[in-house]
């Protein structure tokens, strides 16, 4: 005996005998509110079971609230426990004030029926806590369902913070957004590493504020950063700022026409006048691997002969130059295989003069989507850079350092008989 069960029996007292209860709905809500009351899965099992054996579907007082089935009953119909498991959680129903003990002086269940055949003494267990305490049990039920709507809210909260933040740091690193990225990422995971395996409402709503606020921190960064860059700059005033290198970097060599024939202007509309006035057809491989040998160094063999091969060495060289698959794949989707695969052996032959080559490719992507970028003046410009580096070294003339003025005009650089042939060819010699 303790004073908690003499607690259930003074409340039991106190209900009204013609009170009745829908014995299952008393059920369900108990059922919903079991952490509150402290009672198991097992437990709840059988009171089930003790419910069962109430041949009412309500429970009153006027029709006896005293069930009285065997042991090898109540294991039969909760499932087949074991007699040790029945014991222990049939003590928890009476620890929580759900049913009363009714005992016999011989400690067995039993019903003294009267000579008309009604039970005059019973002895089992008592159901009338269920009827005093109905409404106390249906508000704890409906305080245990707003407990746990608010506790998924603050998980769907975490989870949508903690995925934005990881994607908003990611691409403030790959597209070289000015910020201490590293602090960043070291507060968020000091956040998120408090979060415990299991952890109560206000836990979890102290770290979603937290992260909320982090949130907010990242995203004016972000805002900031974009409003401050012009929207209508071309792709050298771009590139500038996503590398903070000096004037003369790929993108102004990039911005040239591939025959020489044509300069960007600052304004978007004459960028798109130029890609559509390059030449319809697609580059030779030839050509390509003329102007980017280093995939040559990346290739397998040593040697590109297709365009298989050749878009298998870009995808060896994206992971070492730091572009994600996501970039990678975004830039097949838009450009095509062949097309995206130039574009990063020119990203990997300029690699020195490129602080973000992931944001970089994501540039261009995004030109490419607006047709706005073409690979034609990225392979002109580089193959010119090449020859243009031989004819100063045939000549003796010291070679330009990176990022410095270009200085005077150089003369015309011999090609080889090869390269002057194959141009012949396809009519691009001028």
């Amino acid at each position: 005996m303790t004073l908690g069960q003499i607690s259930s029996q003074v409340t039991a007292k106190t209900a009204d005998p013609a009170a009745a209860v829908p014995k299952w709905e008393a059920f369900r809500y108990i059922r919903e509110a079991k952490e509150a009351l402290g009672a198991t899965d097992r437990a709840l099992a059988i009171l089930n079971a003790l419910l069962s054996f109430h041949r009412d579907d309500e429970l009153s007082g006027e029709g006896g609230l005293i069930v009285f089935p065997s042991n090898e009953q109540l294991i039969r119909r909760a499932n087949g426990m074991s007699p040790a498991t029945l014991r222990r959680h049939l003590s928890v129903l009476v620890a929580c004030g759900l049913v009363i003990r009714r005992d016999s002086p011989n400690g067995k269940r039993f019903a003294r029926r009267g000579p008309a055949g009604d039970i005059e003494q019973a002895y089992g267990f008592d159901l009338s806590p269920i009827v005093a305490r109905a409404a106390e049990f249906k508000q704890m039920a409906e305080a245990a369902h707003a407990e746990r709507q608010a506790l998924r809210l603050v998980k769907e909260r975490l989870t949508i913070c903690r995925r934005d933040i990881v994607k908003m740091i990611e691409a403030g690193i790959n597209e070289a957004v000015p910020g201490n990225w590293r602090d960043l990422m070291s507060r968020y995971e000091a956040v998120v590493g408090r979060l415990p395996r299991t952890a109560s409402l206000k836990v979890l709503e102290v770290i979603a504020d937290e992260l909320e606020d982090l949130w907010l921190e990242i995203q004016d960064v972000l805002e900031s950063f974009v409003k401050s860059s012009n929207p209508n700059a071309n792709e050298s005033q771009f590139e500038r700022h996503i590398q903070n290198s000096n004037p003369q970097d790929i993108s102004h060599d990039e911005s040239e026409s591939g025959l020489g024939n044509k300069q960007e202007a600052s304004g978007s509309a004459t960028t798109a006048d130029n890609i559509h006035s390059l030449p319809r057809r697609d580059l030779p491989l030839g050509l390509v691997v003329d102007a980017c040998p280093e995939m040559l160094n990346i290739a397998p063999a040593g040697q590109i002969r297709t365009w298989r091969e050749f878009v298998a060495a870009a995808e060896l060289a994206r992971p070492f130059m730091g572009i994600s698959p996501s970039a990678w794949q975004q830039a097949v989707e838009i450009m095509g295989a062949q097309k995206a695969a130039i574009t990063v052996a020119a990203i990997l032959q300029r690699a020195e003069q490129i602080n973000s080559k992931g944001g970089y490719l994501r540039n261009l992507t995004e030109r490419a989507r607006d047709a706005q970028f073409s690979v034609w003046p990225m392979i002109m410009a580089l193959l010119r850079a090449r020859m243009g580096a031989k004819a100063d070294k045939a000549a003796g003339r010291p070679l330009p350092v990176e990022g410095s003025e270009a200085g005077p005009p150089r003369p015309a650089a011999p090609i080889t008989e090869a390269l002057r042939a194959s141009m012949k060819r396809k009519g691009w010699e001028t």
